[in-house]
């Protein structure tokens, strides 16, 4: 079976986001980065289906060469190939991401052969669109199906859950199918230092140089101001009691 998954380059969860001057990026001097947590669910069950059923996995991201370090670490948990779309801005729109995830995908199977699944993260942590994986399948004609914490295979289908309050939805689709992978539909595994080693000297394929189909414009970035709050200790033991009645009080808990 062959997988591909789209994985995005983003800030460290936790981290704090500092704006440039000019209100255009986020300043990365002092940033660490990762891949989006529900991309690396999507990498370690896209190598979990292979290890079980047979078969590669793709990972392609698009960003700066920086991003070199997502698709190596890709690698060290058995990812087979990496694909770099450059592009020299830390990030791109939804429009115009997806526009160069779909040409290099059709410029890959043109030369392969369809991939059977193309998995993606069900939101991006930094921009949290929910768009380039539906726009990826609707460009290429595939069906797809979002929010998905489950996925099981059988001849010429995929099996898909989504979670609901109560219980999941259960979708069946034919492949070629777009999933989007949410965070928790596994255990992403820790890379061995085999797989490190061996991370070190996998080749990542660059594509060529794509079109600019043009897309949003960013206005600024804007970062809201931090919300503080304060911890009062009332007191230990029976000596905490009348505090706490008089803070139910002014809840209006007590009648």
């Amino acid at each position: 079976m062959r997988i591909l998954v789209c994985v995005k380059r983003v800030p460290a969860p936790g981290a704090k986001i500092n704006i440039a001057a000019d209100g255009q990026a986020v300043d990365t001097a002092h940033l660490g980065f990762t891949t989006s947590p529900h991309e690396e669910c999507a990498v370690e069950e896209a190598v979990r289906i292979t290890e079980a059923h047979g078969g590669e996995v793709t990972v392609l991201t698009l960003g700066p060469v920086e991003a070199e370090e997502q698709l190596r670490y890709a690698a060290s948990v058995g990812a087979h190939k990496l694909v770099l779309v450059p592009i020299e801005e830390t990030d791109w729109d939804p429009q115009r991401t997806a526009a160069a995830l779909t040409a290099t995908i059709s410029g890959i199977e043109a030369d392969d052969g369809a991939f059977d699944l193309l998995l993606f993260g069900n939101e991006s942590a930094d921009a949290g669109g929910f768009q380039v994986g539906v726009r990826v399948a609707y460009a290429l004609g595939r069906p797809v199906v979002n929010g998905i914490k489950g996925i099981d295979i059988a001849d010429g289908s995929v099996t898909a859950r989504r979670e609901i309050d109560g219980g999941f939805e259960v979708y069946e689709v034919p492949t070629p199918a777009v999933l989007g992978v949410k965070e928790g539909i596994n255990l992403p595994r820790y890379p061995t230092m085999k797989g490190r080693l061996a991370s070190k000297k996998a080749e990542v394929a660059t594509a060529g140089q794509l079109a600019d189909v043009g897309g949003q414009e960013r206005v600024r970035l804007h970062r809201p101001v931090e919300q503080i709050s304060e911890t009062i200790i009332l007191g230990e033991g029976p000596e905490a009691a009348a505090a706490v009645v008089d803070v139910l009080e002014e809840l209006g808990v007590l009648a």
